[in-house]
C-alpha cells in the first residue's frame, strides 16, 4: 500500500514579506535589514526617511544616556534611528494597529531593549512625571482637537530639546508686534502673517482626524506661549525648540490652575 505524499511543511514559515502584508497598511517605509522595505510605493515617495535627512545633523550622533520620547511612534521609524544612536526611547501612540507594526518591526532590528511602546494619547502625558532628554512631537498637533492644552502638557516633559512638525497654512510671512491690540483694532488681526489657525470643521485630505492647520507665525507663536524657544526651522514645517528659562509658560506662573483644571490633575478643586 502507498501512503499519500505529504509535505514536510503543511504550513510553512511566515517570511518577512508575507509579516509585512499581515501587519499592513504601512505608513511609515522602514528599510528593514536584508534591504526588504515595509512601503516602497507609498504616496508620498521614501517617507519618513526624507524627512531625517533634514532632522538627522541636528541631533547627536551618540546619544548614549539619552531619554527619548517619540509621540505619536506609528511604525517606529524615528524610535528606530534615535535607538540606533544609543538613546533610551519611549514610543507611545494611540492606534493599537501603528503599535503592532512597531513592536514588530523592533525585533527585525534588534531593538527591543532599547525602546518601551506604550498606548497612550498625548494628554496621558499630564499623569507623566518623567522629563526626556529629547522629544519628538512630529505630525501629530493638527490631529489633535484640544492642540494647545497638549503643547503645554508636552513641553514639561522636554529637559533638552524637542522637534515639533507639523501641517502648516501657505506662507512665511510674521508679524513681529502682536501685543497692546484693544477691541477697536482687531483689524491688524487679518494682515498676513497674523499668528492664527484655520479649524477643520469636517474632514481635511480625506482625514476627518484633522482639525487645525496654524500658519508659520502661529507656530512660532504657539511654541514661545508654551515656554519653547525656536533654534533652527529644519526644512518644511519642522522646527527644533529648547526650553526657555527666561520666558516660562503662563502655566508655571499665572495660568496654572487653569491647566491642572482641564487635565483633572487639580487636587485642590472644589465639589459640586
Amino acid at each position: 500500500m502507498i501512503e499519500p505524499r505529504t509535505s514536510i511543511h503543511a504550513n510553512p514559515p511566515a517570511t518577512v514579506e508575507t509579516e509585512i502584508a499581515a501587519l499592513g497598511r504601512w505608513f511609515h517605509n522602514l528599510h528593514l535589514p536584508g534591504g526588504t522595505q515595509t512601503a516602497p510605493d507609498h504616496p508620498l515617495g521614501d517617507f519618513p526617511a526624507y524627512k531625517w535627512k533634514h532632522l538627522s545633523a541636528h541631533i547627536p550622533q551618540d546619544l548614549t544616556g539619552w531619554s527619548v520620547l517619540d509621540i505619536g511612534c506609528n511604525a517606529g521609524f524615528y524610535s528606530f534611528e534615535l535607538a540606533k544612536r544609543g538613546a533610551r526611547v519611549t514610543a507611545i501612540d494611540s492606534d493599537p494597529h501603528y503599535l503592532a507594526q512597531a513592536k514588530w518591526a523592533a525585533k527585525q532590528y534588534d531593538l527591543e531593549g532599547r525602546i518601551t511602546f506604550r498606548k497612550m494619547q498625548v494628554y496621558d502625558l499630564a499623569r507623566v512625571k518623567e522629563t526626556f532628554d529629547l522629544v519628538l512631537f512630529m505630525g501629530v498637533f493638527y490631529h489633535l482637537r484640544y492642540p494647545m492644552l497638549a503643547l503645554d502638557l508636552v513641553v514639561q516633559r522636554v529637559s533638552r530639546m524637542m522637534v515639533f512638525q507639523t501641517l502648516t497654512l501657505p506662507g512665511k510671512e510674521v508679524v513681529e508686534d502682536t501685543d497692546g491690540l484693544d477691541f477697536n483694532n482687531r483689524q491688524r488681526m487679518l494682515e498676513p502673517g497674523w499668528p492664527k489657525m484655520a479649524f477643520i470643521e469636517r474632514a481635511f485630505a480625506g482625514d476627518p482626524t484633522n482639525w487645525w492647520v496654524p500658519n508659520h507665525a502661529c507656530v512660532e507663536a504657539m511654541l514661545r506661549a508654551s515656554g519653547m524657544q525656536v533654534m533652527k526651522a529644519l526644512g518644511h514645517e519642522m522646527y527644533l525648540c529648547a526650553p526657555d528659562p527666561d520666558h516660562p509658560s503662563v502655566v508655571h506662573t499665572w495660568n496654572a490652575d487653569e491647566l491642572l483644571s482641564a487635565t483633572g490633575t487639580n487636587r485642590h478643586r472644589g465639589r459640586l
